[in-house]
Order: structure tokens, then C-alpha cells, then sequence
């Protein structure tokens, strides 16, 4: 495998705004000089910056730097998915100038004194200029270094550029973000052109990041989780995606042919690599579950110290959808069902729910419904672990927020099609999309102002553009090397 390389944008002078807007598509940053003394007189520059033409002058570092090729070792061994090095700036005109390659200037390490985990840990090391060619797409250069400990060679790409030069990020920012509510590929092409596949394979692309190392770059990984299955299709046959929730991110998402506890350990065992990247020693404290063995299963041999909580939401389900047309019935026991949960300790709230059997074998005589009651009187027990845990979810609701969103993606692409790892990249991209895209203005003011599910992990971004954002954080493709 060759090594990786590292792209990175350089931050001197900026460039006017492409004529017409994103409804003009260029193949090249629109620039009115390559600041070559030969081919434009000086006045033709466009901020009349005309020292430029004749001065030597250095490129220095942005503070954010994105690396773009899959590290050696990685969990998903993906040739094409490069180390992404991305900065937040304006387009430079400087993408064709005839200057060194990299910056060697005084302050040309304060990106990675600000930003560490977005730089390999043999830069700390020191690097050398290796090389730079001129991107055939977009007319962009291109520089690579090299780290002087390990020789490995990472190149350099703008966040304004999305990757492998496809389109310009702000020309995608508007497909992108309807495409993560649902908008199906053939609205995107018909609204805003190219064609299906191409808008297709634009989301697809970022499947090849790490979902936790993207998702999870300043931030803890929480210790509590969700985790559950999601019912979906691939090419008419009936699938399941193991699902990975917590802090209200999603973190896991890898499609299975079963829901055998075989295949549900290999699914998630997505996700534990992805978070032993991030912290080799991590280990979570508890994952709440709908109560499906094999799910339990798998988390245990995963991680055979975690503490499985049973979701109390899903019992009451279960009555609901036995009792909810006997009107009268049906009010009596929810109120007792949910007076017991709000229990303030579990000596109590066990104590509720022997009183709700009681009570039920007196007043309910369906005896579906009266089934449906004393088992979850039964399970006492299993709901009462939560106490010992007060961080740990005791009901599934912000697994199934996630999941809605999920089943609205899917639903309205018409599900999940192409190979196995197609559709195993597809769904790390709606995760990445879902932690990313920004809130409803009031739903950001309800979370202190942070406008994301990942900006509010991590309290803190990259970047003021949430696309931005993702591409800086998805620096050496989300994994840590």
C-alpha cells in the first residue's frame, strides 16, 4: 500500500466569489492572475495586490488541516479512502502560483500546536516538502510532506473542495443537506443537476471515514449508549443495520443479512474497533437494548464487562399494542405503568410494580393485556439496574429520534442497493450526515447554542459551515495514527 498523503490549504490572500453564484460551475477557482509576471500586467490582479507579482513571499499553515488516505492498519481496509487534510478558508489564488510547495516559515506548526488531533503523531517529529502537481478537475495545487520519523507522505486538500475534487463544497452544501432529510437522488439531479449516480455517489463517498473517530474528535466518548436494529431492505431482501447511539450521535450503523448474534458481534464490532482507535481502552459502561437476546449477546462478547439495561419503554409498548382499544383499561394501566418508572429508587419502584400486578389481576380481564403486565412485573429486576447507573438510558427514545431519521433516509432512496460494502458505506454516511447537518435555529438555542449533535459532543468546531466542519473533521479519515 503506498503511503498516505496529506493536502493541505494554504492561507494568504483570498479570492472573489465565482461569478453567478453556485449556479455557475467552473472547472477552476475563478482567479484574475496566476501571479505570474508573465501572462496578466499587475493592475489585472483582482484585490490589485500587485507586490505579489514581483515579491517571494511563503504560504503559511491554516489552523485546521484535514488528512486524507485511510491510515495503514485501519479497521476498514479501504485503498481509496486517503487521508483527507482539510482547511477552513477562503478559495487562495494561490493555486497555481509558482511558489515552494509548503511553507517553512516562522509559525508554519501553529495549526498543529492548535489542532493536534488532526495531524498524525509523527508530525510533532517534523516534516520536509516531498512534492505538488496540479489537480486535472479543479486546477487546484496540490502539495504532499513528508514526516521526517516515519517517511510517510500525506497530502494536502481545502475544505472548500470536497473530496477526491469532485464539486466545491458550497455547490454541494444545498443537496447534501436535503439529501439528509430524505430528498431522494432523482429531486437532487432534477433540482439542482449532474445525475442521480452523481449526487449518489457524492454521499456514499463518506462512508469511508470513521463515523466515531469523525464524529468524536475533542469530545469523551460516552460511556452510556443505545443500541438496537433497524429493519430495512437491500435489493428486496429484508435486512437489519445495527444501530449505535449515544449523546444523541449516531456512532454504529452496519447493515447485516440476520439478526443472529453471529452476525449482530460482527456489526458491531464496527463500532469497537472505531472506538479503540480513538481510545484503546475504552469500554462502556452500559448499552440499553430493546430486551433481543442475540443483541445482548453480542454486546457482552464484545465487551463482557458492560452492564446491559432493558428498555422499560418497550414493555409498555408491548401492552399498548394489546390494550390500546380498550379506551378505559388502557388509561388505567399507562398511568400506573409510567407511575411506577418515575420511581425516585429502586426499592420503590419495585415496590410499583408488584402494586400494578396486583392491581392488574383485579381490575383487567383481557388476558392478552394481563399477560403483557405481569411480564413486565416480572422484569423488575432488569429495569431496577438503572438506578445503579444514573447515566445509563432507561428507555430507548433517543435511539429511536436517530432511527426515524434513518428510516426516512432509507424509505424515501428507496433502501439500500449495490454490494455489501456500497451499502455498508451508505449507512456511515447517513450517520456522519445526521451528526453533522445543523438544527432547526430553535433547536440549537435549546442545546446552548451548538448547532449540531457532533458540535455538541465535542463543544466545538472547526469551522462556522457544518460541511466545512465535517471535512475538517473527518482529518486522516477519522482515525487516529
Amino acid at each position: 500500500m503506498k503511503p498516505a498523503s496529506f493536502e493541505l490549504t494554504l492561507f494568504l490572500l483570498h479570492q472573489a466569489g465565482r461569478l453567478g453564484g453556485t449556479a455557475s460551475r467552473l472547472t477552476w477557482p475563478f482567479r484574475g492572475s496566476y501571479f505570474t509576471t508573465g501572462l496578466h500586467p499587475p493592475a489585472a490582479t483582482p484585490q490589485r495586490c500587485t507586490e505579489y507579482l514581483y515579491t517571494r513571499w511563503d504560504y503559511w499553515f491554516l489552523p485546521f488541516v484535514h488528512f486524507n488516505n485511510a491510515p495503514r492498519g485501519a479497521p476498514t481496509p479501504d485503498r481509496e479512502a486517503l487521508l483527507r487534510s482539510v482547511c477552513p478558508s477562503a478559495q487562495s489564488a494561490t493555486s497555481r502560483s509558482s511558489t515552494p510547495p509548503a511553507a517553512t516559515a516562522n509559525g508554519s506548526t501553529k495549526p498543529y500546536h492548535a489542532t493536534p488531533e488532526l495531524f498524525p503523531a509523527a508530525f510533532a517529529s517534523g516534516y520536509t516538502r516531498k512534492d505538488d502537481r496540479i489537480s486535472a478537475k479543479c486546477g487546484l495545487r496540490l502539495r504532499r510532506i513528508r514526516c521526517k520519523a516515519t517517511g510517510a507522505a500525506f497530502s494536502v486538500r481545502p475544505c472548500f473542495v470536497l473530496p477526491y475534487r469532485t464539486a466545491w463544497t458550497d455547490d454541494a452544501d444545498g443537496p447534501l443537506f436535503l439529501r439528509s432529510f430524505g430528498v431522494p437522488f432523482w429531486a437532487l439531479a432534477r433540482v439542482f443537476g449532474s445525475g442521480t449516480l452523481f449526487w449518489y455517489r457524492l454521499a456514499v463517498r463518506f462512508g469511508r471515514n470513521s463515523l466515531v473517530g469523525t464524529t468524536v474528535r475533542r469530545g469523551q466518548l460516552p460511556e452510556h449508549r443505545l443500541a438496537d436494529e433497524h429493519h430495512q431492505r437491500r435489493d428486496g431482501a429484508k435486512h437489519d443495520i445495527a444501530t449505535t447511539v449515544a449523546a444523541g450521535c449516531c456512532l454504529g450503523a452496519a447493515p447485516v443479512p440476520t439478526a443472529g448474534a453471529d452476525d449482530l458481534e460482527a456489526a458491531y464490532g464496527v463500532f469497537k474497533d472505531e472506538a479503540h482507535n480513538v481510545r484503546a481502552d475504552y469500554r462502556p459502561q452500559t448499552v440499553n437494548t430493546d430486551g433481543w437476546a442475540a443483541t445482548q449477546q453480542a454486546w457482552r462478547a464484545l465487551f463482557p464487562l458492560v452492564v446491559i439495561l432493558r428498555c422499560f419503554l418497550h414493555g409498555w409498548l408491548n401492552i399498548r399494542a394489546r390494550a390500546k382499544n380498550l379506551a378505559e383499561v388502557f388509561h388505567a394501566v399507562s398511568e400506573r405503568v409510567w407511575h411506577a418508572y418515575q420511581a425516585s429508587n429502586r426499592r420503590s419502584f419495585a415496590q410499583r410494580l408488584r402494586r400494578l400486578g396486583e392491581w392488574a389481576g383485579q381490575h383487567v380481564q383481557a388476558t392478552w393485556v394481563l399477560e403483557q403486565v405481569r411480564k413486565l412485573c416480572g422484569r423488575a429486576r432488569e429495569y431496577g439496574r438503572a438506578y445503579a447507573h444514573p447515566g445509563g438510558q432507561r428507555t430507548s427514545n433517543l435511539l429511536d429520534r436517530v432511527m426515524r431519521a434513518m428510516n426516512r433516509y432509507f424509505d424515501s432512496g428507496q433502501h439500500l442497493h449495490g454490494s455489501e460494502a456500497a451499502c455498508a458505506r451508505h449507512c456511515l454516511a447517513w450517520g456522519l450526515l445526521h451528526n453533522f447537518r445543523p438544527w432547526q435555529k430553535a433547536v440549537a438555542r435549546a442545546n446552548g447554542g451548538n448547532e449540531s449533535p457532533a458540535v455538541r459532543l465535542n463543544q466545538h468546531r472547526y469551522h462556522d459551515h457544518w460541511r466545512h466542519n465535517l471535512l475538517v473533521s473527518a482529518s486522516l479519515a477519522g482515525y487516529r495514527r
